[in-house]
């Protein structure tokens, strides 16, 4: 069993889940059932998954976990494209956001090719 705490793509999507819940309450309130929500489900649904990968036995279930990690860093990514497009993030703000996102996927990208990997 590993210890997802261990992983640096896990505290590295921990941390970014963290710095957007602090800027959701800046969005517009009749947004929080719908783009604000959505960002929060996908933002945490990435180190939720690398942690619940964590848990299963095998590699290939570890890597199954990272890869709907990695769709939901792909998701959050729109997400956040499109805070900005319609002004609910500052563009600064969102450029950050969406260089830790590339960072988190650059990570998983790796993580899933060194399990597979040592699958071959």
């Amino acid at each position: 069993m590993r210890d997802y705490k261990k992983f640096s793509v896990w505290e590295k999507s921990h941390q970014l889940t963290l710095d957007i819940y602090k800027v959701l309450p800046t969005f517009p309130k009749d947004e929080m059932f719908g783009l604000t929500s959505q960002i929060k489900r996908s933002s945490s649904s990435i180190p939720t998954n690398i942690a619940e990968g964590c848990g299963r036995s095998s590699d290939k279930d570890f890597c199954r976990f990272l890869y709907i990690s990695f769709g939901s860093a792909n998701e959050l990514e729109y997400q956040i494209f499109l805070s900005i497009e319609l002004n609910f993030l500052e563009k600064e703000q969102g450029q950050i956001f969406l260089k830790q996102i590339e960072e988190v996927k650059k990570m998983l990208n790796g993580l899933i090719i060194k399990l597979n990997n040592a699958e071959s």
